[in-house]
């Protein structure tokens, strides 16, 4: 075979998968634009897109490397002559490449999917604070299965590479184990979907404010003072931590309050469950449909004890309808005569009056 008809040859194996490659674009753009009509929501819809684009390179890479090898055995091209090895182990790290890449955005795709998909079910958005931390950990390691094979097939050792890298990695986990310690907890703090963004937080012995986001290393809160807390995770997650916006924003508004011993009970309730129900009705903070309640508590040494229980929509509003229940407390008894003692302290002197005197 002449070198003229080596190269058409070459050329003609280029040409025919060239014509796979858009051949394969314009099935997968087809199946891909059906699926998206009908509304599917199987893992395949992520996939298509990502099969299509790898398939359309891998055919496209295909035709380039057969190409070469047909001109360097018919020794068509002069500088490919003889370097058929050498051809050859390109295409093969080329094909390795195309694989991680497609490794890793299959695994990023399937992950959110299977996110998308768990979130449904059980009401958690994963997919803001579970999914990037797996995908941190998991596209670096397909890169780095990759890259090492493919030093494997370019002849490289990678036996002393991979005990190097064993005994690096240990030095390095022992020295960044806190900031692994962190990583770890951060993940579970994700998965668990106990914090969320927006969610009103208060640490035991710590601070309190709204949950700004759930990183790798730290969780940001934001307190009464605007300002930004940072929690190390490691040490959230081995506190108690009290979540007023958990599964449900409401929260119960306990208000303390007492009214003298010569106070009528039974007025004093209806009076307190009346200012109770005129704040629930009057206040957009205040959850509607939570009947108030009024429950006495003790005997206090100067007055009779009780509190009004209610229901504010969040910790925001729990300040608010505390606030107005306070105020329409005060002036109801004021209106009513309803008297509210200062401490009394009553003396009995020895020998005195058995009845005791008041002094």
């Amino acid at each position: 075979m002449t070198g003229e008809d080596g190269l058409a040859l070459a050329l003609g194996a280029a040409a025919l998968f060239w014509i796979a490659a858009f051949a394969a674009y314009a099935v997968f753009s087809t199946l891909i634009r059906r699926r998206a009509a009908a509304g599917s929501d199987s893992p395949s819809v992520n996939a298509l897109p990502i099969i299509r684009v790898h398939a359309t390179l891998a055919l496209a890479l295909a035709g380039v490397f057969l190409s070469a090898l047909l001109a360097a055995q018919n020794q068509a091209l002069a500088p490919l002559a003889g370097r058929e090895d050498w051809i050859f182990r390109a295409w093969l790290v080329s094909l390795i490449a195309q694989a991680t890449f497609a490794g890793a955005s299959f695994s990023s795709a399937f992950l959110t999917w299977c996110a998308e998909r768990f979130a449904k079910r059980a009401g958690r958005n994963l997919d803001d604070n579970l999914i990037p931390q797996i995908k941190r950990v998991i596209r670096p390691a397909i890169y780095a299965a990759g890259a090492l094979t493919a030093l494997g097939m370019v002849g490289v050792s990678v036996t002393p590479l991979l005990a190097g890298l064993g005994i690096g990695g240990l030095a390095i986990a022992l020295a960044v184990q806190p900031t692994l310690s962190n990583l770890f907890a951060g993940t579970y703090l994700a998965g668990e979907g106990d914090l969320n963004e927006g969610d009103f937080i208060e640490v035991d012995g710590g601070p309190s404010g709204f949950v700004v986001d759930v990183g790798w290393r730290a969780t940001r809160i934001r307190d009464r003072f605007n300002n930004i807390i940072l929690i190390p995770n490691s040490k959230l997650i081995e506190s108690v931590v009290t979540n007023y916006q958990s599964r449900s924003a409401a929260v119960t508004v306990i208000v303390e309050c007492r009214v003298s011993y010569e106070s009528d009970l039974e007025r004093v309730e209806r009076v307190a469950q009346d200012a109770a129900l005129s704040a629930r009705d009057d206040l957009d903070e205040a959850v509607d449909d939570f009947e108030p309640i009024i429950r006495f508590t003790a005997f206090g040494e100067s007055n009779v004890e009780f509190v009004a229980v209610t229901q504010a929509t969040d910790r925001t509003a729990s300040f608010v309808v505390k606030h107005e229940i306070v105020k329409r407390l005060r002036a109801a008894f004021e209106r009513e005569g309803i008297a509210i003692n200062y401490p009394v302290l009553r003396l009995i002197r020895d020998g005195g009056d058995p009845n005791g005197r008041a002094e």
